[in-house]
């Protein structure tokens, strides 16, 4: 299932699309295995409300949700987005807790960056929905470049605060799915403290003489203290179609063990006064 070049030419231009219901036949098992990576995961404590609890990666913890990278609805955005030989980046799984301010979530002028994101709770501007500032994706044009340096301190600037910023609050109910630009200014506010939301990150293929550039945005997932970008189960399970999608960052992600090992040592060392 590719878009149609009216739904292409939307995001192109807004930095965004939401598609209705385009998941609404696997929200049930979706959720289901949700829940269950959350349970059956022991380095995140019980969801308990009071700050968000996030797992990366996360379709790649349970076998089943690795198939979602086969779906030819999730295959389809990317390929339409990003062309057919896309890069899987990863993703996150997350119970949501209160506000988020205004950010992006990258500043990629070279490779197209984006999320799916997929909620399995019911949600509007007064509940936490996602809200987007259509257009900033446009990184050097005027509007956003004004936006850069003036959208994170939208009181002092604008004398307005960040929930009445001019911007899309997406609605959205489970089986919806929400497509946007990892340059795009986005937010949540009002949200409750147990919103469920998972995304999955893709790219454009980089060429050979970029690969540094790749290996660099993938040094930052040391952070998870993972040593691999992918699970061996997401691994072991792909079939060839899928393994399309994660060659290129398999082939460039062997740096990761060794950041992430310094950053334990890092972290578990004590501090000096």
């Amino acid at each position: 299932m590719n878009l149609t070049q009216a739904q292409i030419d939307f995001f192109e231009t807004f930095g965004f699309i939401k598609l209705p219901q385009l998941m609404s036949d696997s929200v049930d098992w979706i959720t289901d295995e949700f829940t269950q990576t959350f349970n059956g995961y022991s380095l995140v404590n019980p969801h308990d409300g009071t700050k968000r609890s996030c797992i990366f990666p996360f379709i790649d913890q349970r076998e089943k949700m690795n198939t979602l990278l086969d779906d030819p609805r999730i295959e389809g955005i990317g390929a339409s987005l990003l062309g057919d030989d896309f890069n899987y980046m990863g993703s996150d799984g997350n119970y949501y807790t209160g506000e988020t301010s205004w950010h992006r979530d990258g500043i990629h002028r070279k490779y197209k960056h984006l999320k799916i994101a997929i909620y399995l709770d019911s949600l509007d501007g007064n509940s936490g929905a996602l809200r987007v500032i259509p257009g900033s994706h446009r990184l050097d044009d005027r509007f956003g470049q004004d936006l850069d340096q003036k959208t994170q301190r939208s009181q002092e600037n604008w004398g307005v605060p960040g929930d009445q910023v001019p911007a899309v609050a997406i609605e959205v109910t489970p089986g919806d799915v929400l497509v946007f630009d990892h340059n795009i200014f986005h937010s949540s506010f009002k949200g409750g403290p147990n919103r469920r939301m998972f995304t999955i990150n893709l790219c454009e293929r980089y060429k050979e003489e970029d690969l540094q550039e790749l290996r660099d945005y993938l040094a930052g997932h040391a952070r998870f203290w993972i040593d691999r970008n992918y699970s061996e189960t997401m691994m072991r399970t792909a079939s060839p179609s899928r393994m399309k999608h994660l060659e290129q960052v398999m082939a460039n992600d062997g740096h990761l063990a060794a950041l992430s090992a310094q950053l334990r040592k890092t972290m578990s060392e004590p501090s000096r006064s």
